[in-house]
């Protein structure tokens, strides 16, 4: 299960490992077709990733904080530090691989 994040969680949940971070919102059609495909790889991530999701309409700041202008938007962190960002909706195997480069 993915873990939804807010103002008060964003740091410290990217602050350490490898994270990738979902910002959607519910109207958003290709965010819905991409939902599956990250709670999926929460689930196979598990352990050794953390999965994220921020609601853009809920967090504008946080959208704003990273220029998000389209959702959906993937950014992918380690360690704190923002190391790739992909816009638009794209195929699980393409998030995946930036996973297992990060992880490796």
């Amino acid at each position: 299960m993915e873990k939804i994040l807010n103002y008060d969680n964003f740091d410290s949940a990217v602050g350490s490992g490898v994270v990738l971070v979902d910002f959607w919102a519910c109207w958003c059609g290709p965010c819905k077709m991409l939902a599956p495909s990250v709670e999926e790889l929460s689930e196979e991530y598990d352990g050794r990733a953390t999965v994220c999701k921020v609601d853009v309409d809920e967090c504008p700041e946080l959208a704003s904080r990273f220029g998000i202008m389209s959702i959906p938007t993937v950014l992918f962190f380690k360690d704190g530090e923002l190391k790739q960002k992909v816009v638009g909706y794209h195929m699980k195997r393409e998030y995946a691989a930036i996973l297992d480069t990060l992880l490796a």
